[in-house]
């Protein structure tokens, strides 16, 4: 089983976007695939036509009353695709489980012991804008991290935090924890400043850069508010060979880079539709050249403030 987190600070890159549509792509591939759903704001849910108002056994339930991983699973209108949903009441786990010894690690645990856990061949969770302990459970959970990332400067600045973060996650709580790869989201290669931060990703990250882009596409950003993902929505879509693409990169595959022979792009249509809320700047002021990987017991506060 290969557990990815998808995870970024900032907001509106892309990862609720990828988390579901490259599971999708997986699934399409004979993968079976689980999404879990660690963001309050709950947009990888509604993602896919559920209601996190109506939930009642949402990843909620794992965090606080330990309630085991086969009663949260989902099915999803994609065969081999399923889902653990949230519900906005987790946004107050933070605080539950502030005086909780081994907090980070609950989910972890609950993997580990699930037998319905072990026939996944992919879990990928979709962190939330910011470094607490629910992103810290995701990264303990995890053996690879996918960073999505827009291709500007603000985005390079905040990687630097986030990487530190996922340092101390790999010393303190799990050492197996490594970088899959660093994925642009939006891309349009028509502009300088995309080829510039890419350039600059490039020097500090060399192989740790996917060679896939996601470009910029309408239709990912419509494809939310229809419950579907990007291969039920416009399967000829830009988006759509970008995922398929990005998930043969992962898995191996040979395959050719999406837009060789596609030079123009659709046009940009402002931030995907992940209904992530930016939060403020990071601290860092650049990007080193470690990608390694992070969090102690109280990391995830330390994090967080």
């Amino acid at each position: 089983m290969v557990r990815i987190a998808v995870i970024n600070q900032k907001g509106g890159v892309g990862k609720t976007t990828t988390t579901v549509n490259l599971g999708a792509a997986f699934a399409r591939l004979g993968k079976k695939v689980l999404l879990v759903d660690m963001d309050p704001q709950a947009n990888l849910t509604v993602h896919l036509d559920k209601r996190p108002d109506l939930e009642s056994n949402t990843i909620t339930s794992l965090l606080v009353e330990d309630a085991p991983l086969k009663d949260l699973i989902q099915t999803t209108t994609t065969a081999g695709l399923f889902v653990v949903p949230a519900d906005t009441s987790l946004a107050g786990v933070e605080q539950v489980l502030a005086n909780r010894i081994g907090r980070e690690t609950i989910l972890r645990e609950a993997l580990d012991v699930a037998e319905e856990a072990k026939g996944f061949d992919y879990v990928l969770f979709d962190c939330p804008p910011s470094l607490g302990v629910l992103s810290a459970n995701a990264l303990v959970a995890a053996d690879r991290v996918l960073i999505p990332m827009q291709a500007e400067y603000l985005s390079l600045q905040g990687m630097a935090k986030l990487l530190e973060v996922i340092q101390l996650v790999q010393k303190r709580l799990n050492p197996e924890l490594q970088i899959e790869c660093i994925l642009p989201c939006m891309y349009d290669p028509r502009t300088n400043l995309t080829n510039e931060v890419l350039n600059e990703v490039a020097a500090h990250f060399g192989n740790v850069l996917a060679k896939t882009r996601i470009r910029s596409n309408v239709k990912l950003a419509e494809a939310p508010s229809f419950g579907r993902t990007i291969f039920e929505h416009a399967p000829d879509s830009n988006g759509a060979r970008d995922y398929a693409a990005l998930a043969a990169e992962l898995m191996g595959m040979a395959v050719e880079a999406p837009g060789a022979s596609e030079p123009e792009p659709e046009p940009e249509v402002g931030p995907e539709a992940d209904g992530e809320a930016a939060p403020a700047p990071a601290d860092s002021a650049g990007v080193g050249p470690s990608a390694a990987g992070v969090l102690p017991p109280d990391a995830s506060a330390e994090a967080a403030g």
